[in-house]
């Protein structure tokens, strides 16, 4: 064992340029070194890739990589052969030729890694092909996708228990960074890793900033953020729908922001480019559906934005975890309101699914909203849902940087209630938020006076609250099950616990909205009250480090652009930031410097040590 411990040491150092683990890695890799199956929990940015990746290099063979991103491998192996590692893929995107160069060079000893989509291994010729080279390993990537009702779910991936029973000698690692207690029992059973050794890491991302803000002027807001926290850095923009995608990305483009568009509407070429251009390209605003994203391995996106709710917080903190890979400051921002709830709901009552499954939807959500609603530290109730518990609060979310206040929203919450009551007893009828607010609030509005709602008891009993606390008051009734949501046009009914609130038998307490008035607080809490936004990106480099790492990065994007690979497969941003504030002189000094392996010292060193004397 003392062996392979120093093999994969060297190795880290030698080709990955790093002189040591993170933490977690090391007993994952002397395990699967040593012949052991195991399921690692990791979480984005954590480091998974390395937990197969030297155990391949160390041991006899080639480590064979299942993943299911067909659309990524070339990048995946680009960034692999720039180390100096071997490596190759297989799936449907080749010609003839390049597979049976591969396949070549798997039969003669010649890859280090193989990746693999899941599909392949439905092909009998594919099986044959293992079965007559030397496999050091099975990595399975993206290990969640077996999970029935994930939103990636791929079928061929339940084939893969079959892996084990065919090649029981060849070490089986399962890796994800969707790790909730039952996702982790289903990725168990489904893969046959019941005797494999569990590595549950820390889930903790300490360097992303969590804030979520009330949705007002969502547009407005983002581009906000941008400009005072995100100008010229690469981020991504999530949507619900195909239509906001498009408006989104337009809007940006209207106002100076790169960004492209991502959706399942889009071609598959046109998809494929603005992939790519994300990749290679520095500041490039990604805005797309969940469509995107799994897998994609830029480590300098600086900010993840959600303008629609995530339904499940799951989703929201895969997707959240594309930021900030290099481990540098990063922010991770939504805008939540009332007509999200209401969507999501509609959304579930709508499902194809069965009860069983719409109640398992329900609980996501209701798990986001109550992350949405907290009062709590967000990263504290982050962690707890993935089985994880904080003493402190982390003092990087906005809850914790600007602390919000509870109200006793009972009387408020009698109010709305009553207005839903009165209109379902006395006029047999129901309506949504919009309308119900234009009663309290005592608006003669044209719908009002049709329906002659103005002399309802309740008209005008809410004026004491503007209209953005209303609907804060609503979305929170939704989210304490006080209220629901009816029908396709999202009308509001009361509940089994409505009763309670009425008769006064049950405290609604309730999160305070930001004030209005301040005006910084529409690109996050975390911009008022003493708590000020940062440039993230450059954050810690001093003013003579600056103009290096800009002429580093120029440089870097000439290279790129020169082998057709993404920037971050010469160098990522914080090695070239540790470049640029201790600039070295010799090839020795540079070869110091995290992230400089052998490969890159050999095939970049000069150039750096010419572009630094320039």
């Amino acid at each position: 064992m003392a062996d392979s411990v120093s093999d994969a040491a060297r190795v880290l150092r030698r080709v990955f340029g790093y002189e040591s683990f993170r933490d977690g890695q090391q007993e994952i890799i002397e395990h699967v070194v040593g012949g052991g199956d195991a399921l690692v929990l990791m979480p984005t940015g954590g480091g998974k890739s390395l937990c197969y990746q030297i155990p391949a290099l160390v041991r006899p063979g080639t480590g064979v990589v299942v993943s299911p991103l067909i659309a990524l491998m070339q990048d995946q192996v680009d960034a692999l052969r720039a180390l100096g590692v071997r490596a190759g893929f297989l799936n449907s995107t080749q010609e003839f030729d390049e597979r049976r160069e591969v396949e070549s060079a798997f039969l003669a000893g010649e890859l280090d890694l193989l990746y693999l989509a899941p599909e392949r291994l439905r092909v009998d010729a594919t099986v044959t092909l293992l079965d007559r080279g030397k496999i050091a390993l099975f990595a399975i990537d993206e290990a969640h996708c077996v999970a029935q009702w994930g939103h990636d779910f791929r079928p061929d991936y339940l084939l893969l228990s079959e892996l084990r029973e065919r090649w029981p000698d060849v070490p089986t690692v399962a890796l994800t960074a969707t790790a909730t207690p039952a996702t982790h029992a289903e990725i168990t059973s489904r893969l046959g890793l019941d005797d494999a050794r569990h590595f549950v890491a820390d889930f903790d991302r300490p360097n992303i900033q969590y804030r979520i803000v009330s949705k007002k002027e969502p547009k407005a807001q983002l581009l906000a953020l941008l400009r005072a926290e995100h100008t010229r850095d690469a981020g991504i923009v999530y949507c619900l729908s195909r239509s906001s995608v498009e408006k989104i990305a337009e809007f940006l483009v209207a106002n100076g922001i790169s960004a492209l568009p991502y959706h399942a509407g889009l071609d598959a070429r046109t998809r494929a480019e603005h992939q790519a251009r994300f990749l290679r390209e520095d500041g490039i605003v990604m805005v797309a559906t969940i469509a995107f994203g799994m897998g994609i391995d830029k480590p300098d996106v600086r900010f993840v934005a959600h303008l629609d709710l995530p339904k499940s917080v799951e989703g929201y903190y895969q997707e959240t975890g594309r930021a900030g890979r290099d481990g540098l400051p990063s922010t991770a921002w939504l805008a939540y309101g009332l007509q999200d709830v209401v969507q999501l709901r509609k959304l579930i009552d709508a499902s194809a699914g069965d009860l069983t499954h719409r109640r398992r939807l329900s609980t996501h959500l209701d798990a986001m909203l109550a992350l949405c609603e907290t009062v709590e530290c967000r990263r504290t109730g982050l962690l707890a849902y993935f089985g994880q518990q904080r003493i402190a609060p982390c003092g990087n979310c906005d809850t914790c940087l600007t602390p919000p206040r509870t109200w006793d929203g009972t009387i408020a919450a009698q109010k709305l209630l009553s207005a839903v009551l009165r209109l379902q007893r006395e006029r047999r009828q129901k309506f949504g938020a919009g309308h119900l607010v234009d009663i309290l609030l005592g608006r003669k509005t044209a719908k009002v006076i049709q329906h002659d709602h103005d002399t309802l008891k309740v008209f005008g009993v809410g004026t004491e609250l503007g209209e953005p606390e209303w609907r804060g008051v609503v979305r929170q009734l939704l989210v304490q099950g006080l209220l629901a949501v009816e029908g396709e046009h999202g009308t509001l009914v009361l509940t089994d616990t409505s009763a309670d609130v009425l008769r006064g038998q049950r405290t609604v307490l309730m999160r305070r909205e930001p004030e209005p008035a301040a005006k910084s607080a529409s690109t996050g809490a975390a911009a008022s009250k003493g708590a000020k936004p940062r440039r993230v990106a450059v954050a810690e480099l001093s003013e003579d480090a600056m103009p290096v790492f800009e002429r580093l990065r120029t440089w870097r994007a000439a290279a790129a652009k020169e082998q057709g690979v993404p920037a971050y497969v010469i160098f990522h941003d914080a090695t070239l930031r540790e470049i640029a504030s201790r600039p070295p002189a010799t090839l020795a000094e540079l070869s110091t410097i995290s992230g400089v392996g052998e490969h890159k010292l050999a095939k970049y060193g000069q150039q750096i040590l010419d572009t630094l004397a320039g």
